[in-house]
């Protein structure tokens, strides 16, 4: 049985983050996006890791990187998760095209 290479890891985070950006170009549902760019951030930190181990075994960078990653996208949920419902008490919708207050 061949060993997994950094070529798996790779390849399996150019997915994740693929179908998370078809996810955000794509989705009209503003947690439906949260959810997408979560999945794209969790592709960075499959880089991180795997580069760290194939790259430099003995730092430890790439998962001190990825924490901060993960520190930031839970920020990022919490904050965005609450303009979500701030909105959805004011429009009762979350559909991305009803946010039109910026525009002229």
């Amino acid at each position: 049985m061949p060993a997994i290479s950094l070529t798996h890891y790779v390849v399996l985070s150019a997915l994740l983050f693929s179908i998370g950006l078809f996810g955000v170009l794509t989705k009209r549902n503003a947690v439906a996006v949260l959810i997408c760019i979560e999945l794209m951030l969790n592709a960075v930190n499959i880089n991180l890791v795997a580069f760290s181990k194939y790259i430099t075994p003995a730092d430890f960078v790439g998962q001190i990187f990825s924490i901060f990653v993960i520190t930031v996208a839970a920020a990022e949920v919490g904050v965005g998760l609450a303009i979500i419902i701030a909105i959805y008490r004011n429009r009762l919708s979350v559909n991305l095209d009803d946010f039109d207050w910026l525009k002229w």
